[in-house]
């Protein structure tokens, strides 16, 4: 029994990893988490004033105050985040720093529909997947866009009389509308679709860690695992 638990320890400690994802975009992750969390908690009360639960809550105006002033706050940083992360890409992009692998291609059109196959049992395999598969960039994207909604529109409702000086006044309700409706149909998203591919389908701690180990890159990522393990078998050869 003792050689058993030696031999499984020896295994898993000699099981190659796979990095994924950096300090920093784990610590990106972590910011673009506790910022939606905090503004769906603080925004959906304001968007259901007429739910029980909202009137509650916000009972008082002073409780109303104090709910749009997290909200705000939590706007903020999240807007920083974005402008950060935009401008982190663009420069390592321009410097042919950063892989362009999160970017659409025709082959994520190919990889969905062979999925669509494979889900009606019309193929026995799952279509290869590069750095990034398509489902990870239909939820990349989508919250890029989606966000990038929510944060024009939002301060429009934050500063309707600086935005009415150049803009048309149906711009503000027009903007709630958008707002609040993307927002819900954003935390739908996110529980929905994001939650069960990376938490519930298969405990994919990545983001977390930093790293993917070979039998999960052989499983999910085989072309990108394929491209570095001969990438390194290149390399030890020249050396």
């Amino acid at each position: 029994m003792s050689v058993n638990k030696t031999n499984s320890r020896a295994a898993a400690q000699q099981e190659k990893t796979f990095a994924r994802f950096n300090l920093g975009q784990r610590w990106e992750h972590a910011v673009l988490i506790l910022s939606t969390l905090v503004l769906l908690l603080t925004g959906l009360p304001q968007k259901y004033r007429d739910m029980s639960w909202s009137q509650d809550l916000l009972s008082t105006p002073e409780r109303l105050d104090l709910v749009r002033q997290i909200h705000h706050i939590a706007a903020i940083i999240l807007a920083m985040e974005a402008l950060y992360h935009i401008g982190r890409a663009i420069y390592l992009l321009a410097r042919r720093k950063m892989s362009a692998a999160m970017f659409p291609t025709m082959q994520d059109v190919y990889d969905a529909w062979h999925m669509l196959q494979y889900l009606l049992f019309l193929r026995k395999e799952k279509p290869a997947f590069g750095k990034y598969n398509f489902e990870q960039k239909v939820t990349y994207w989508f919250l890029f866009f989606g966000f990038a909604l929510m944060g024009i529109s939002g301060f429009i409702i934050w500063f309707p009389v600086q935005f009415t000086k150049f803009l048309p006044g149906g711009v503000v309700p027009a903007s709630k509308m958008a707002h609040s409706t993307e927002a819900v149909v954003a935390a739908i998203f996110i529980v929905v679709w994001h939650l069960y591919h990376v938490h519930l389908e298969r405990l994919n701690l990545s983001i977390f860690t930093g790293r993917l180990s070979e039998k999960e890159m052989r499983e999910f990522h085989a072309k990108e695992y394929d491209r570095l393990t001969a990438s390194q078998s290149s390399t030890d050869k020249k050396n």
